[in-house]
């Protein structure tokens, strides 16, 4: 009876469900789901790529080819002229000749000094830490504000460099340091280094960083001098970050502006006028954006042409 009973309250046996497998997706469907998703995370960049450069540069072009007055707006096409007049323009070998001069001087100081730096605090020795923050602290002050602060520290009246110097008897009469086209190139690369070593030494600081120590030490073994360590081992290595130098050095150089902005205003006489203050005199000055923007294309032509000319060096290098 009780086997009965047991037998009745049992609850009949159910086979398991059957578990749904999900179709395998085929080499096909998986590459068209990848090529989906990789478009997916390049779409925000490619926006804001179309927005903030192709669309602003196409507007550019067109303006290079028209009557554009900065208050009327277009007046149609007037092709080639705004290229004729920029070229044509008196400031305008004299603004390219000063850019390209400035742009030699401070590549080549800059670059040293930063080498320099980095060559010092490379190694972990007592207070190697506090050197690169001490060099690399005015990197984070703004181009804007340390030209302004310069600016204060050349004014002859009341600036301190003047009054130290005179203090000193090296002088008799207060220093204009920015009076000549000479002194005021001088006194913006000053400017130019004491804020750019210290980010410049930071990168080559990173690239010497990974070279092995070992190769160092092999050469040492071997027999070999500082100099000859320093020519061949640590300057091939090093060639990539000093490439990144370069590039960034010589694009920053010709773009330049805001310093001779803010500390010579083109003076004295239009001596310190660069390529970009002339852009920016056509177009709010002469209130002319088609001449303005038919230089802005030149210069844009010309980065282009001397990067495309740096990387093939580059390759070149790399490849012998």
């Amino acid at each position: 009876m009780q086997v009965k009973a047991a037998a009745r309250t049992a609850p009949p046996h159910r086979s398991p469900p059957e578990r749904r497998t999900r179709p395998r997706r085929t080499p096909a469907r998986r590459w068209t789901f990848r090529k989906a998703q990789g478009l997916a995370y390049a779409a925000p960049t490619a926006v804001f790529v179309t927005v903030f450069f192709v669309l602003p540069l196409l507007l550019v072009g067109q303006m290079s080819l028209s009557d554009w007055p900065l208050l009327t707006g277009d007046r149609g096409v007037n092709a080639p002229e705004n290229y004729t007049d920029a070229a044509d323009s008196t400031l305008f070998w004299p603004a390219v000749r000063f850019t390209l001069l400035y742009t030699v001087i401070v590549t080549v100081v800059l670059l040293a000094l930063a080498l320099l730096l980095a060559l010092l605090v490379q190694e972990f020795r007592p207070g190697a830490g506090f050197f690169r923050t001490v060099y690399f602290l005015p990197s984070a002050l703004g181009l804007a504000s340390a030209s302004l602060l310069f600016w204060g520290l050349y004014s002859p009246t009341t600036g301190p460099l003047s009054s130290i110097l005179e203090g000193l008897g090296l002088v008799d009469d207060p220093v204009s340091f920015l009076g000549t086209s000479t002194s005021a190139l001088l006194s913006t690369v000053f400017l130019i280094v004491w804020k750019f070593a210290g980010f410049y030494m930071l990168i080559l600081l990173v690239g010497l960083q990974r070279i092995p120590h070992e190769v160092f030490e092999a050469a040492r073994m071997d027999g070999a001098s500082r100099g000859q360590i320093f020519r061949s081992i640590t300057l091939p290595l090093l060639r990539p970050s000093l490439a990144l130098c370069l590039l960034l050095c010589v694009t920053g150089s010709l773009l330049a502006f805001d310093q001779f902005f803010i500390l010579t205003k083109g003076g004295p006489d239009n001596s310190t006028v660069t390529v970009v203050q002339l852009i920016y005199r056509e177009a709010f000055q002469r209130f002319n954006l088609g001449t303005a923007a038919a230089l802005s294309i030149i210069v844009l032509a010309v980065l282009l042409l001397l990067n495309v000319l740096q990387f093939r060096g580059l390759r070149r290098a790399d490849e012998s």
